[in-house]
């Protein structure tokens, strides 16, 4: 068994939740009258808690697979190069500013498929969330992950997260496929003359339970693009076409049971040097009931951020609801 501190990366890739309507219903998409701005922030907040941490989950993966060189087929020398301290010469990640706190990683090299196990224990390094349960990354014996084309799965098992400030609590369960379409290593993103790398996540059964009891299953269908400038930036965008709609990335039923469609309409942009925040881009959520635009990367105001934010601040996206009968919201919310 191999233990370390996960490298947290905080990529905000868009997996929705959002709800258009305040009333619960059976297997009826009518649009409700009742919305409220009350129902669209608590919703638009769901939708926040979600990507980021689906996205962190996925990031974790990333890093545990390049500090095993078992699994990955790189050498742990040139692990360094991605900005990770190797302890001991063990191949165990460690001295990260901000990585994630309270999580262990155990290795299984020798069965097939071989698998990278991380458990969660605890706080954050921020100390503003606590998680427990598990991911387990499974790759099949004689699969690099570095190969063009290498497949890996990669399973929530009761993942929860609690927002220490408020208690609340959202669990994921379900697989996903993790692929490396283009092959190549993140360690090799040094220069903005490196290539970029292509991965896709799918899956038709991604569960979330929410604070309020609620399970509801998605399907994802994301890619994302690794880049050089500055650091290590990442480009994600939808890969489903849903008749006339294009850049699908998620589809499924939000915490009232109602159908929704998410579009990312400008790719969403996650920057190393914003400390792996979302700095920009927008997506489109739709259901019979209304549609939902939120622009990220913005300042308190709304305004456009043209410098990252300072050290324990945050940035804020716009949300404009447009739903049956003229009715309209705008917020700008924190993320």
């Amino acid at each position: 068994m191999k233990t370390t501190n996960l490298y947290r990366l905080l990529f905000a890739t868009t997996l929705s939740c959002l709800l258009f309507t305040a009333c619960k219903k059976s297997n009826s998409d009518s649009s409700s009258s009742t919305t409220s701005s009350t129902d669209l922030q608590t919703q638009s907040d769901d939708e926040a808690r979600v990507s980021t941490e689906s996205s962190a989950a996925f990031d974790d993966a990333n890093a545990a697979m390049i500090g095993e060189s078992s699994v990955t087929g790189a050498g742990i020398a040139s692990n360094l190069r991605f900005g990770v301290a190797v302890d001991g010469g063990n191949g165990s990640l460690s001295g990260l500013p901000g990585m994630l706190c309270n999580a262990t990683v155990t290795v299984d090299s020798t069965s097939n498929p071989r698998t990278i196990t991380i458990t969660y224990n605890g706080k954050t390094a921020d100390s503003l969330r606590s998680r427990t349960g598990s991911v387990v990354i499974s790759i099949a014996q004689g699969v690099r992950w570095s190969s063009v084309g290498a497949v890996a799965t990669v399973s929530f098992n009761s993942l929860a997260i609690t927002r220490l400030v408020d208690n609340k609590t959202i669990t994921f369960n379900g697989t996903h496929t993790y692929t490396n379409v283009s092959g190549g290593s993140l360690i090799s993103l040094t220069s903005s003359s490196a290539t970029p790398i292509t991965h896709t996540i799918t899956s038709s059964n991604m569960s979330i339970t929410f604070d309020d009891g609620t399970t509801r299953t998605w399907s994802i269908a994301r890619q994302r693009v690794f880049s050089y400038s500055s650091g290590i930036v990442i480009t994600q965008t939808g890969t489903y076409t849903d008749g006339t709609l294009q850049g699908v990335s998620e589809w499924g039923t939000n915490r009232y049971g109602n159908s929704f469609t998410a579009q990312i309409t400008s790719p969403l942009i996650v920057s190393q040097s914003c400390d792996f925040q979302l700095t920009s881009g927008a997506h489109v959520l739709t259901n019979t009931a209304g549609v939902l635009t939120l622009t990220y990367g913005l300042t308190s105001t709304g305004a456009v951020a043209t410098a990252c934010p300072a050290l324990g601040s945050l940035y804020y996206f716009q949300l404009v609801w447009a739903g049956a009968g003229g009715k309209t919201y705008t917020f700008v919310l924190p993320y």
